[in-house]
């Protein structure tokens, strides 16, 4: 699953591609539990024993509200509203005349499993892992995250009633006092009285104007301006990632006011920006991508890299697709007249990458439900590319192009290296987080890639290239160029940002189009070497790899020594001190796949040499180690 941010102070929504739908029901009631299936265990309906209506069914089916995360019995569920406990406000109703909070208040939850330690005393909590466990164990708030103990020497009455302080990532919410819903106009005869009155016609007018811009809204959004907020908006396409996406969505439910977080499979995103497109600051987290999968980065991580990232600009590129004018119309071959996506930002490529991901697009849209995991998704990916490579699909593309990068006619290099696939590259990394360009202090003739210098790379790969690809090489650099125009003479697959289709014959012109902001995650460690700067970056690299369980993670993330602990040896590495993440991660790998076959008294060391990997079996004498993080 790929994560894009991007900054925005207003909207053009001439100039994105946007879906239809409504984002917000008039008839939403504040407080209203969101309710999901759950098989989870060892968790007792929130009611308790003496309210549950099916305390003695422990395979009662069960229902877990993903904003506040409590617990029911579906047949409890009407129980829980007649005891009036709600779910964490999301909105404040419009048209009362009590006047405005500008604060929000704690929402309290007992829960009787609870991680951390206590705010009060400092001290864990103790866990029960019995489904009869009947004892509440701490007092939580579901907006700012903050646990008690449940006694009065940890949590005091007084807090009840308290401000929250929305909690770490109090930045990137939106406040429930930001969004109003509207109340409905009254057609009443008091009400077309009470009209009458106004005499004022500036007034009035403001009124009409405002009217006007909200009709057929049921809420609005009055944001308080604030230079330390950084509003965000979510969206997420939950089929995607090996249908992670569902997961991805519920946890930012649970972080954020679930009024700023988006489901793409139920609407497109025009309304939520719609409605959004005043507020100063925004920013906007995209989640989805094609099938490479979500490796269970706490969400909590990823939304401290929405709030410290800085500001940069992206180029972004116009796609121009005509018919080939070299071509007559009887020659032409079958495909479509037109690209899924007339502007990039990331990369447009034809040849055998594309070809690959249309068949992967193709056999998921006619079954579905056959791409619903990660591992089975890349296993996909690597039997259409092994078929394709096989039939030599590709093998001619060379001979049925013809590319010219601002004058200079690319066509003979192309055909002397038979290139199979050709890359038009924005941004440094492409096909789950490879770098086509190279290294960063690598480029001979050419300057070093940005990604908002108005350039575009222009790479050549053929099979062999793209296989060393997933190991650190990179193709064939042919140019960085403002303006491309691209001829092509048969029906070839291509992809605009992922999106793939197989054109016709066409004429594709490749121009600047503008720049958008963008969010890039900050370096927090400034003291770490530039990689560009050879004379900074160390020979060698030792790293030792430990495995550890999320749940362990998100447990212990606040000590080292428990995360210590917790964690399993998998071995070390050895690389260059120029190693990019990727490859680490692909070395890591290989790690986890060796852990069965070493024994206890013994442990895997990997060496890099070039761009292949040498193993090595020691015995246990790591103790002085140093990590490198």
């Amino acid at each position: 699953m790929k994560i894009f941010l991007e900054a925005r102070k207003s909207f053009n929504l001439e100039d994105l591609e946007l879906g239809e739908g409504p984002i917000e029901l008039e008839n939403a009631v504040n407080g209203e539990h969101l309710w999901l299936e759950t098989n989870v265990s060892g968790d007792l309906c929130y009611l308790g024993e003496e309210s549950c209506q099916v305390r003695f069914a422990k395979s009662a089916l069960r229902r877990k509200c993903a904003v506040c995360k409590i617990v029911v019995h579906t047949a409890c569920i009407e129980q829980l509203e007649k005891i009036n406990f709600r779910c964490k406000p999301t909105f404040r109703e419009g048209g009362s005349r009590s006047p405005r909070e500008n604060f929000v208040r704690h929402h309290w939850v007992h829960r009787r499993r609870q991680e951390g330690k206590c705010k009060q005393c400092g001290k864990g909590f103790q866990q029960k892992f019995s489904f009869h466990s009947k004892e509440i164990v701490a007092i939580s708030c579901s907006w700012c995250k903050q646990a008690f103990h449940n006694k009065v020497t940890c949590f005091m009455l007084h807090q009840i009633e308290e401000p929250c302080s929305l909690g770490a990532h109090a930045a990137v919410i939106v406040p429930p006092t930001w969004i109003i819903k509207v109340k409905k106009p009254q057609n009443s005869l008091k009400a077309s009285n009470r009209k009458k009155k106004r005499t004022s016609f500036k007034r009035k007018a403001s009124k009409r104007g405002t009217e006007q811009e909200n009709k057929g809204r049921p809420f609005v959004i009055k944001p308080i301006s604030s230079p330390l907020m950084k509003p965000l908006l979510v969206f997420v396409n939950p089929k995607s990632g090996g249908n992670q996406g569902t997961k991805v969505l519920q946890m930012f439910m649970w972080y954020l006011n679930p009024r700023q977080v988006f489901d793409l499979s139920q609407e497109g995103p025009k309304d939520a920006l719609e409605l959004y497109r005043k507020v100063p600051n925004l920013r906007i987290l995209a989640c989805g991508g094609d099938g490479t999968g979500y490796t269970d980065e706490p969400v909590s991580k990823i939304l401290c890299q929405v709030e410290d990232g800085t500001i940069v600009q992206l180029d972004r590129w116009n796609l121009h697709v005509e018919r080939n004018p070299d071509l007559p119309p009887e020659e032409l071959e079958d495909g479509v007249c037109k690209l899924p996506l007339n502007v990039f930002n990331n990369y447009f490529s034809l040849g055998f990458d594309a070809h690959v991901t249309l068949e992967f697009h193709e056999s998921r849209e006619a079954n579905p439900e056959k791409f619903n995991s990660r591992f089975r998704n890349k296993m996909f990916y690597a039997g259409a590319a092994f078929s394709d490579f096989l039939q030599r699909s590709s093998r001619d593309l060379s001979k049925h192009v013809k590319v010219v990068c601002d004058g200079t006619d690319l066509t003979p290099k192309i055909q002397e290296l038979k290139f199979q696939c050709i890359v038009f590259l924005n941004i440094p990394r492409y096909c789950a987080g490879t770098m086509p360009w190279g290294n960063p202090g690598d480029h001979h003739d050419f300057e070093p890639q940005r990604h908002d210098d108005g350039y575009i790379e222009v790479i050549g790969f053929t099979m062999a290239s793209l296989a060393a690809l997933q190991v650190g090489g990179h193709g064939e650099r042919l140019h960085q160029c403002r303006e491309v125009m691209l001829l092509t003479y048969k029906s070839i697959p291509m992809q605009v940002d992922g999106e793939p289709c197989r054109l016709a014959p066409a004429m594709i012109r490749i121009s600047l189009r503008n720049q958008a902001n963008m969010v890039q995650k900050s370096k927090r460690r400034t003291s770490m070497p530039l990689l560009n700067d050879p004379q900074s970056v160390p020979d060698r690299l030792r790293i030792r790899v430990n495995k550890i369980s999320l749940q362990d993670y998100e447990g212990f993330h606040y000590d080292k020594e428990k995360l210590r602990e917790a964690s399993i040896p998998l071995g070390i590495l050895v690389v260059r001190g120029d190693c990019d993440l990727e490859t680490c991660r692909m070395y890591i790998d290989r790690l986890q796949e060796d852990l069965q076959s070493v024994s206890s008294g013994s442990q895997r060391v990997h060496y890099q040499s070039g761009q292949t990997l040498v193993s090595k079996r020691l015995h246990y004498k790591c103790h002085l180690q140093k990590f490198v993080r």
